[in-house]
């Protein structure tokens, strides 16, 4: 017995001489062929599998988005230049469905433009602004039902228990609960006053202190009341000029909301995104907004870009002495443009001779015998079949430095 026992463990030891096995193999299974490789990776000699590397997102460069700016919703409507029936309202966002145009949240919106996420060819954001309370009784019970995303445009004087709140005004808990359904909560500046020229604060805080306090002011704010970021600013009346679009980039905005409408490409600058606002005394806009197939007639449609990114001649806002300035664009962030669609517009005087040079992409024009007084440049051209405008102000002062009494501008 002993014998066949010696004998036995002989033939095991030769059998595991033979296929070179290690000792320490004896003590851990063979993987089977349709094993998890993630399971066996732990055995010695075997190459773990890399992850596979996910490429990037294809991104849809050709998409367009309109946003939409509503402000009060009501059974009969008082104030037309801000209101617009329950019923109405409803039926567009109906209109939006049967149209096929798909509702984008602002964080949609945001990663197509840092390319980290595409977007329908026709999408649309959905803007609230001020703070009305009908925003939480009215509008998000009907978009509940659609499941379309929103975004709130509020400024914080105005929300209730604020300096400027009432009976209308939304709470901090409405917002809140908001907040904690997925509705996006941005800015519309603290006391909601035209940015270009201080309104309101205390008599001896001056103008770029006055400027920081709306824009950071109601940023800090929102996002410390209500533990969120915000990157986006819809500019009172939609009126701002290059000091106000560089504080609010310095205070931390990616992209500043105007009320002009048009197309939102890909291209569009941040600092100047149009929204058509959507109100009892502008019937035909939902349609002119909503209709992306062979352009709009509506003038609002064209790309409204700011002036920043074309170093306009005399710059905006600008003081001047001289009655004969070069007024000048630099058309190259535009992409290709089309010469023949080029023109200037100066107000008092309407179109002018422009040149254009196709090769440094400059248009100017020398203006002569200009009176003291404020004037505006619009600028239009088309780039690639798409409609470009932007415009920029700037004075000529009286003889000595001091403004005429027709002069409009505001010093700085």
């Amino acid at each position: 017995m002993k014998r066949q026992y010696v004998v036995a463990l002989l033939l095991a030891a030769s059998l595991l001489a033979c296929r070179k096995v290690p000792y320490y193999n004896l003590f851990v299974p063979f993987a089977t062929p349709d094993a998890d490789p993630a399971q066996t990776t732990n055995v010695p000699g075997k190459v773990a599998t890399a992850p596979e590397v996910q490429p990037p997102p294809a991104i849809d460069h050709s998409a367009q988005v309109i946003v939409l700016g509503y402000h009060r919703f009501v059974d009969k409507v008082r104030h037309p230049d801000t209101e617009i029936t329950t019923a109405e309202f409803e039926a567009q966002m109906q209109a939006l469905k049967n149209n096929g145009i798909a509702v984008i949240s602002m964080e949609d919106f945001l990663a197509w433009r840092h390319e980290t996420k595409s977007i329908p060819p026709r999408s649309a954001l959905l803007t609230i602004d001020d703070g009305y309370n009908v925003a939480y009784q009215v509008a998000w019970p009907i978009l509940r039902k659609f499941g379309y995303p929103f975004t709130l445009f509020v400024y914080t004087d105005y929300i209730r228990g604020g300096p400027k709140a009432g009976g209308g005004s939304l709470t901090w808990e409405q917002l809140e609960e908001l907040r904690d359904a997925g509705v996006t909560i941005q800015s519309h500046t603290v006391s909601h006053a035209d940015l270009r020229r201080k309104k309101g604060g205390p008599a001896e805080q001056s103008y770029e202190d006055w400027l920081q306090n709306e824009l950071q002011g109601s940023k800090s704010m929102l996002e410390t009341r209500l533990g969120i970021k915000v990157t986006a600013l819809a500019l009172p009346y939609g009126l701002a000029n290059d000091r106000v679009r560089q504080a609010a980039i310095e205070a931390g905005y990616e992209m500043l909301f105007t009320v002009n409408g048009q197309k939102i490409c890909f291209g569009t600058p941040m600092e100047a995104l149009g929204r058509y606002m959507v109100q009892a005394d502008q019937p035909k806009l939902f349609a002119t907004a909503t209709t992306f197939a062979g352009g709009d007639s509506d003038a609002r449609a064209a790309a409204t870009i700011a002036p920043t990114s074309l170093h306009p001649l005399p710059a905006e806002d600008a003081l001047i002495a001289d009655t004969e300035p070069l007024i000048q664009a630099d058309l190259t962030a535009l992409g290709p443009i089309d010469p023949g669609s080029v023109s200037v517009r100066l107000s008092g005087t309407g179109q002018v001779a422009a040149q254009f040079n196709p090769k440094t992409g400059v248009v100017t024009y020398q203006a002569s015998a200009l009176m003291p007084n404020k004037y505006t440049v619009i600028l239009a051209a088309t780039s690639e079949g798409r409609k470009i405008e932007t415009r920029w102000s700037f004075t000529v002062e009286s003889p000595g430095g001091a403004p005429s009494e027709i002069a409009t501008g505001p010093r700085r």
